[in-house]
């Protein structure tokens, strides 16, 4: 029988190639957009990150969802020092967040207030995101627009306290596999994993909505 952390992977592949291959990110990492784009990106990815991290504290004693409250995995401070590179002081007074991102991150606070192990599942699905596909992200990002290799505008993507990725994402993946949670309970985080792609995947249309590549 596979692991937990394996059926995760393979239960929710298709959601994550839909979301990885959207149009928007497609064009954005084939350089075919602007600095604006990944900008507006990098917003929403602040929304996204204050449901995640403000909720944290809160189930840091929790059970199920204690073990991955990791505070070397914490984006917000790194993706603030973005905005500000990528928009100056006062970039919270632009700060909107799309109708899409704000669907993503209510659903993120409902779980980190209700249901720990759905928190889980968004954790799982952003964090471990960030540091694999995310460096792919940071890579062509600091080639197409100039940025300082790991710094101002795609810190979001440096993790300063994980030595060892790799061997993170395995410790990762043996707290999955020993997850507090029966069968029913872990198909229900499975099925929350996928609806997470579904969410963030919806950011991307949104986000193609507003930076259409003209014809």
């Amino acid at each position: 029988m596979d692991s937990f952390s394996t059926l995760l992977r393979t239960a929710s592949h298709e959601q994550h190639m839909e979301a990885e291959t959207s149009t928007f990110m497609s064009d954005l990492l084939g350089g075919r957009l602007g600095v604006e784009a990944y900008a507006r990106y990098t917003e929403q990815l602040w929304f996204m990150y204050e449901a995640l991290e403000t909720g944290a504290d809160r189930l840091a004693s929790d059970p199920v969802a204690g073990p991955f409250v990791r505070p070397e995995l914490f984006r917000l401070p790194a993706l603030e020092r973005d905005l500000e590179h990528l928009r100056g002081a006062d970039w919270r007074a632009g700060l909107t967040a799309l109708r899409a991102t704000r669907t993503y991150a209510d659903r993120v606070a409902e779980c980190a207030r209700v249901w720990p192990a759905g928190y889980v599942a968004h954790h799982y699905t952003r964090y471990l995101g960030d540091l694999s596909g995310g460096q792919i992200i940071r890579d062509r990002a600091e080639r197409t627009w100039g940025f300082a290799k790991k710094g101002d505008g795609v810190r979001f993507y440096v993790f300063e306290d994980i030595g060892n990725p790799a061997a993170f994402k395995r410790g990762y993946r043996e707290l999955l596999d020993a997850i507090d949670a029966d069968e029913l309970e872990q198909q229900r985080i499975v099925a929350e994993c996928k609806k997470a792609f579904a969410l963030n995947t919806a950011v991307f249309r949104a986000l193609g909505e507003e930076f259409p590549l003209s014809a």
